[in-house]
């Protein structure tokens, strides 16, 4: 990253990003390049990512083993390291196979986001800088600690630390990206609102809209602008959701087979008066891991949300651009 970087203080698409691409860069899930505002693909990270998947399935071949118990309560842990390490692999092929299109991706939201000034950054930065720091170091923490408190073995310790950073890093490119395009989409707006207090604010015995293009030639082609631009962000978006759509589906499948399956160890165990052993740490960790789900589905269903709402209004603003100015008698 040749441009200068600081927390909480973005002034583009680049710095924005600064964490989340380092964070994947750590983690060999971004095997690219940035030269003079290009995305270009790098063949010796491409080669690292291909070796991280190859070492990360192999691992998960050799956990798949390891899950022998047949008991009640250790078959439903088996059903839930099963699906875990299955998604996991899906998950890890998928992101690498994805690797050039979300390259080509994230160059495309950074073109759409250059319009973007860079106050938008900067409001932007300090939302996404606390997540992507705070959350990568908080998964950090958590499993460590449970480290302390579980007894695994070192190949569980490295799988899970990464599988877990691979999740989230994943889930919060897709809601950085979501973000950004939410901001363009409120930038649409704001000038789409600027040019319909324009219209308002005209003379009164503007007839008809073709009077109105005939006299003001700049606001319609700026209008045109506009809506090329909606159409590039709305294009963006589109494929934002067709490259990430599988990872972020066996990321949501993931998050709640962990949720809803330690939910029901707990209250099994809670039934049987076991509930004394589960106490403690165990019980401040188990708590943890919960809330930090939650937060992080709320965060993604937040970002979504949002942004849909922000492209509606979009939509809305245009229709409204194009109809006929009232006639005041």
């Amino acid at each position: 990253m040749q441009k200068k970087w600081w927390l909480f203080y973005a002034t583009d698409f680049q710095t924005l990003m600064y964490p989340c691409f380092t964070f994947c860069h750590i983690l060999g899930l971004f095997p690219y390049k940035i030269n003079n505002l290009t995305f270009e693909t790098s063949k010796p990270r491409y080669i690292l990512s291909i070796i991280i998947t190859c070492v990360l399935c192999i691992l998960n071949l050799i956990l798949l083993k390891s899950f022998t118990k047949m008991d009640f309560e250790g078959a439903t842990t088996s059903f839930r390291n099963y699906s875990f390490h299955i998604l996991i692999i899906f998950l890890t092929i998928v992101t690498l196979v994805m690797s050039n299109p979300r390259m080509r991706l994230l160059q495309t939201i950074m073109d759409v986001s250059s319009r973007l000034s860079p106050k938008s950054y900067q409001k932007l930065s300090i939302l996404i800088h606390t997540k992507d720091i705070f959350g990568s170091f908080y998964i950090i923490g958590l499993i460590s600690t449970c480290f302390y408190y579980i007894n695994l073995d070192i190949i569980n310790k490295i799988f899970s630390m990464y599988a877990h950073q691979l999740i989230f890093q994943m889930d919060m490119l897709y809601m950085n990206c979501i973000c950004v395009l939410k901001i363009c989409f409120e930038n649409i707006n704001n000038n789409l609102q600027h040019m319909q207090e324009l219209i308002t604010n005209s003379k009164p015995y503007i007839p008809t809209f073709s009077y109105y293009k005939q006299r003001n030639p700049f606001l319609i082609t700026k209008l045109k602008i506009l809506k090329k631009q909606y159409m590039m962000i709305s294009n963006t978006v589109q494929k934002l959701n067709t490259i990430f759509n599988v990872q972020l589906l066996i990321s949501m499948i993931i998050t709640f087979c962990q949720i809803n399956l330690d939910l029901y160890i707990y209250l099994i165990k809670w039934h049987d008066g076991l509930v004394i052993n589960l106490n403690g740490q165990v019980s401040k960790l188990f708590l943890s891991t919960i809330i930090f789900y939650i937060i992080k589905l709320i965060l993604i269903v937040w970002a979504c949300e949002t942004g849909k709402n922000q492209a509606q209004r979009s939509a809305l603003q245009f229709m409204m651009s194009l109809t006929k100015p009232k006639i005041n008698k």
